[in-house]
């Protein structure tokens, strides 16, 4: 969205009025409806003023284009400066990233640094990373951009910063070769750098045309996609899942704005729901029709990113792979196909603000096609929303044609349904014929153990063959050590076991981090993901008294938003809360206790609870 397009001379008269700020966060509140806050019209002010002294060169075209605050499509991206213009017939774009720093740290993390905002230091973007990848969106999924040979200069300018080893380090080299980082005394470089690609005016709309252009994945990204996941034995697929593969295909093949298709497919873990949507992602998208895959936490996405990308720096690929409240303002139809993973967890509205009218009617209305997977069982939160009757019914009422499918076939817990019939008649879920693990016809390792140190040293062992394994838990530990890295939030004196949360170090990359299994995952880390050993800490929230399940919400800790509510829920609709609360806590340990493909270790921190599952063995 081009929210000021302007020439340089025109762009030098607003900012002769010394109202430039006021102008430019007018123009955003009649495009956009928001209304720019004081930290950003202070900044307008400011570094406005020194692209402006920048530009004050008479080889630098009066006519050449200056756009301001441009939004990515598809994207909550923005960016800060854009100057537009030729250079012997080419057309060239240079993208400014504009900051007020002053200082910055280094962090061993790729492409990120420290820096103080408003409310203290905090990781962020290294500046050439964040122009380089604003760059790499446009060049990878505009038409315009592509088709049309235009060539876009990223750069990035820190005007009061004085240089240091900190920001121009060479940890940071790879992004800073790509979009050069220009500091408090470097105008007359980024003049220079300006000069170099803008020698004449821009005659032909380049900003208009980019901002009209069409949104959809370049033949090169496309087949790059598709290299990357061929050969890869973890999204080979077989049986239903090859069956689903080509309906979801052929719908979003064939989905125009006048034949909208939606395809709900039902399956419970293991059925290979997540390797079916990646393999969508990378057709759709090698034939041209641009796809999304939609998650509402970040560690699958995260997951299947890293998977994709490799040790490749590919951060085109990263606008693959988006939140499920992505969709707020989106345009209508402005996406081919949008393939929701965990559509369970869907939320009706977006964020602690409940942001937007309903998640899953934007998904609805943003694409031609829209793929559902969801696990009716793996609801772990009370703000889960995603239902297939929901989905169908939304559907209907626009008119959009609804196709329904299961998935059928496990692939986890060792090729057999046989371990989640057994451990849903154990967790009281639902009854079944499965009594004891000794009857199944095949061999699932399950372990109940009384030392958490014991189930920690056995999980560290089993993570040495392959790095896949890993400690998890439900949410009855304080998150202590996010604040206080010192301090452990698993304390178990009399087992010397002492562990911490998964640190956000790792993002959603815990799961598969090489040094990440000496802490422990949750519901949020590890729901969509798979293992090939679970070790699961089943904390008091869940307790067996008399052989009978039972939950206690209250030893969930504070911060556990799964629950958020339930104490004035409760109050008002003692009956529904009671049950939501029992699905929710059930529902969670189920799921921790299907993401081994091999086995489940667990440890009971009631002692009862963890005779009871003894007692099921056999």
């Amino acid at each position: 969205m081009l929210v000021y397009n302007k020439t340089k001379k025109k762009f030098s008269d607003d900012i002769l009025t010394n109202n430039i700020h006021n102008i430019v966060s007018q123009q955003i509140l009649e495009r956009t409806g928001k209304k720019v806050a004081n930290n950003e019209l202070r900044s307008f002010q400011n570094s406005l003023q020194y692209m402006d002294r920048v530009l004050y060169d008479n080889e630098i075209p009066e006519d050449c284009g200056i756009s301001i605050e441009y939004h990515l499509p598809q994207t909550s991206k923005r960016v800060d400066f854009i100057v537009s213009g030729t250079s012997e017939g080419q057309e060239n774009v240079i993208i400014v990233e504009l900051k007020q720093w002053q200082q910055a740290e280094l962090t061993p993390k790729d492409g990120i640094v420290k820096t103080r905002f408003q409310h203290g230091v905090t990781e962020t973007s290294h500046p050439s990373y964040q122009a380089w990848s604003y760059a790499a969106l446009l060049q990878s999924f505009n038409a315009t951009v592509d088709e049309e040979n235009i060539k876009l200069h990223p750069c990035a300018y820190l005007h009061n910063y004085e240089p240091d080893d900190n920001i121009t380090n060479e940890f940071y080299s790879y992004y800073i070769e790509k979009a050069p980082v220009f500091l408090q005394p470097d105008a007359i470089k980024l003049r220079e750098f300006i000069k170099r690609f803008i020698k004449e005016g821009d005659h032909s709309n380049i900003m208009f045309r980019i901002d009209n252009g069409k949104i959809k994945p370049t033949k090169s990204l496309a087949d790059s996609l598709k290299n990357m996941i061929k050969g890869n034995q973890e999204f080979v697929m077989i049986d239903d899942q090859k069956v689903v593969y080509e309906t979801a295909l052929d719908l979003g093949i064939k989905s125009n704005e006048k034949n909208k298709n939606v395809l709900i497919v039902e399956g419970g873990p293991g059925t290979g729901k997540s390797v079916v949507a990646i393999n969508l992602l990378v057709e759709l998208n090698r034939r041209g029709k641009m796809s999304q895959y939609v998650t509402k936490t970040s560690a699958p996405r995260d997951v299947y990113f890293e998977k994709l990308s490799g040790t490749k720096k590919k951060v085109e690929l990263k606008n693959l792979f988006v939140g499920s409240g992505t969709f707020i303002n989106a345009p209508e139809n402005a996406i081919n196909t949008l393939i929701v993973d965990e559509a369970h967890r869907l939320t009706e509205r977006t964020g602690f603000l409940k942001r937007g009218k309903n998640q899953i009617i934007e998904i609805l209305e943003t694409a031609l096609s829209s793929i559902f997977f969801i696990d009716k069982n793996q609801r772990v939160s009370v703000d889960d929303y995603g239902e297939s009757y929901l989905i169908e019914k939304f559907a209907e009422e626009r008119k959009i044609g609804v196709t329904k499918l299961k998935l059928e076939s496990q692939f986890r817990c060792n090729g057999s349904d046989g371990y989640l019939a057994w451990l849903d008649n154990v967790l009281q879920i639902r009854e079944t014929a499965n009594f004891d693990l000794e009857s199944l016809d095949y061999e699932y390792d399950f372990k109940v153990f009384d030392d958490p140190l014991a189930l920690q040293q056995e999980i560290f062992k089993k993570n040495k063959i392959n790095n896949k394994a890993r400690l998890v838990a439900g949410y009855c530990w304080a998150w202590d050590s996010k604040k206080n890295p010192d301090v452990y939030d698993f304390k178990e004196e009399e087992f010397g076991f002492n562990m911490k949360w998964n640190m956000t170090d790792y993002g959603g990359k815990w799961v598969i981090d090489e040094e990440s299994v000496t802490e422990i995952g949750c519901i949020h880390t590890a729901q969509g993901l798979e293992l090939d050993y679970v070790g699961v800490i089943i904390g008091e929230d869940l307790i067996v008294r008399d052989g009978e399940i039972l939950v206690q919400p209250i030893k969930r800790d504070k911060g556990d938003r799964t629950v958020f509510g339930w104490k004035s829920g409760i109050k008002v609709n003692p009956e529904y809360w009671k049950s939501l609360l029992k699905e929710i806590i059930k529902n969670t340990y189920r799921t921790l206790m299907t993401r081994g493909m091999k086995g489940c270790y667990i440890y009971c921190k009631d002692k009862e609870t963890s005779d009871y599952f003894k007692q099921q063995l056999y």
